[in-house]
């Protein structure tokens, strides 16, 4: 299958976004999304971009993305996380998601960073495979833990 990688654009955030509602619904969270094209064309293409996005098009169509973005770990300095990797469910096993990984990998070498960083649900096999096969350490004793938007309130509130 003859595919390409490059850079995404703002114009390429509309099939961003429905990649991203796709894999909201992948992982059994269909309404979690609170982002909007409008976030991801504002956030990630103006004066100061909060993420790099990378896609992946077959005969000219998007088919594949993957979304990263600077950190800092107090331990190794500074660090990439990849946020998403998404590949259509028609698209996956034709090399789509090998190939966004490799760039994201040549991303953040270019960029010095000292780690790369993501998470995967415990139950998709699938991925942890395909991470383990590139030579990815997956973490088992590390739990995720954020506030969301509403914990952050409640937080803020009890002080």
């Amino acid at each position: 299958m003859n595919f390409s990688v490059r850079s995404a654009t703002k114009e390429d955030m509309p099939r961003v976004f429905t990649l991203i509602k796709e894999l909201a619904l992948y992982e059994k969270e269909p309404d979690a999304v609170e982002t909007t094209v409008e976030d991801l064309e504002i956030l990630g293409f103006g004066s100061q971009p909060k993420f790099h996005c990378m896609v992946a098009e077959v005969d000219g169509n998007i088919q594949a993305m993957a979304l990263m973005y600077m950190r800092f770990s107090t331990w190794k300095g500074i660090a990439l996380h990849l946020e998403d990797l998404i590949v259509t469910k028609k698209m996956r096993g034709f090399g789509l998601g090998a190939a966004l990984l490799d760039e994201v990998v040549k991303y953040g070498s270019n960029l010095g960073v000292k780690r790369i960083s993501w998470e995967v649900l415990d139950w998709n096999e699938p991925a942890i495979k395909f991470y383990k096969k590139k030579g990815a350490i997956i973490l088992r004793d590390w739990d995720v833990v954020h506030l969301d938007e509403q914990g952050i309130k409640d937080y803020l509130s009890k002080r």
